[in-house]
């Protein structure tokens, strides 16, 4: 596994080095002093884990992964212990608190590799995002597409519907819709993207167009330039 290290102290970066350095199948790629430089990298050098600060000058880890269009799998190392809670908010593979300690880190790093199996086995296309990291207020998820019913455009904002939840992205329809499945999204309108898995029922209305039910009754109206689109797709 590629690995970068983001945190703005030296020694603190330093000590992860020093952990890392026995676990021969982690490769360290690079290393940031705050949120900025952590993009900067992050983009650049694509790694598969993060080993992310919380507090950092210039805005926090999660104001960072919220900036984010795909995130790396996280585990978040801090002095403080308050932000344990958020971080499996966001499902994080482990929070280590600092002073880290070599077995803490070897538990958190196999966690790690069994997720990266199971990402590798699923073959997904490389061109479409497996998860996205979502802020809202100070609330934060990390929502696997697949589990995305819809989502709704909302000026500047996307609101995002899973599970229980419909908290608003700050990235455009647009923005989204190329990152994602074309297989499994269908672009029902200006403002909704669908997700096929979902879908319960499928009506004709008056103007030409579909109505579809998803599940929780959600409602989304196609239109008719795009019913033929969705009858090819889903083979109707």
């Amino acid at each position: 596994m590629r690995a970068l290290l983001i945190d703005d102290e030296r020694l603190a970066r330093a000590e992860l080095r020093r952990l890392l350095a026995a676990h021969p199948d982690v490769e360290i790629v690079g290393e940031a002093v705050n949120a900025a430089d952590g993009l900067q990298q992050i983009a650049m050098l694509k790694p598969d884990l993060i080993f992310l600060d919380v507090q950092m000058p210039g805005g926090s880890g999660f104001d960072m992964l919220a900036a984010l269009e795909e995130t790396p799998e996280v585990i978040f190392t801090t002095a403080f212990d308050q932000y344990a809670l958020q971080a499996f908010e966001v499902n994080a593979l482990d929070y280590l608190q600092k002073p880290i300690q070599a077995t803490r880190m070897a538990a958190a790093l196999q966690r790690c590799a069994l997720r990266h199996q199971r990402i590798t086995a699923a073959a997904l296309a490389p061109s479409t995002a497996r998860k996205l990291f979502i802020k809202d207020g100070e609330r934060c998820w990390f929502v696997p597409v697949q589990d995305i019913r819809l989502f709704e455009s909302d000026g500047n904002y996307t609101r995002v519907y899973f599970e229980h939840q419909q908290p608003l992205m700050l990235r455009s329809l647009n923005q989204l819709e190329e990152k994602l499945d074309p297989e499994r999204f269908f672009r029902a309108s200006r403002r909704h993207i669908v997700n096929l898995d979902f879908i319960e029922q499928v009506e004709p209305n008056e103007a030409g167009g579909l109505d579809l039910t998803l599940r929780d009754q959600l409602q989304v109206e196609v239109s008719r330039r795009r019913a033929a689109q969705f009858k090819a797709l889903t083979s109707l």
